[in-house]
């Protein structure tokens, strides 16, 4: 069993674009089994670290390899008077899983945004079947909300 003592987490680069881009494109396959327009979902990931208005992408790294990455976007709550910080985009390769990537990215975002007085709280939403990632959430001590999800997708070609 490979006993993992130092994972990393930092901020993503430019240079993280094209392996974020494939990270994202792998998840919406393996969870939603959604094949993504590569070209589309670059421009985004490149939209989002080139622009820290619209979010901030996080790495995991081990011995100078990406293990795991999440994204960071925002919610104004007017009921909180701040902001909680949406955890998205979630993803650890397959062999990576159950190593702790992911909790050592939670941690670190849980530890930023503690410390950020404008940021109410963490939140993010999950497959309704992944009961792994739930579980995982869960330990993290994350808990269940009593709302469900809505959306009206506009999906549409933006430039």
């Amino acid at each position: 069993m490979l006993q993992i003592v130092s994972i990393s987490v930092r901020k993503a680069r430019t240079s993280d674009i094209v392996l974020i881009t494939d990270f994202n494109a792998r998840m919406a396959l393996e969870t939603e089994r959604k094949k993504l327009d590569l070209n589309v979902l670059r421009r985004g990931v490149t939209a989002v670290i080139s622009d820290p208005a619209k979010g901030m992408y996080y790495v995991a790294e081990f011995d100078g390899e990406v293990v795991g990455q999440t994204l960071v976007t925002y919610e104004w709550s007017d009921w909180r008077n701040g902001t909680f910080w949406w955890i998205q985009s979630v993803y650890v390769p397959e062999q990576w899983r159950g190593k702790k990537v992911f909790a050592t990215l939670y941690k670190h975002i849980e530890q930023m945004a503690q410390s950020a007085p404008a940021v109410c709280g963490l939140r993010l939403y999950v497959e309704r079947h992944n009961a792994r990632a739930q579980a995982t959430y869960e330990k993290l001590g994350m808990t269940k909300t009593e709302y469900d999800l809505f959306e009206r997708d506009f999906t549409r070609t933006v430039p």
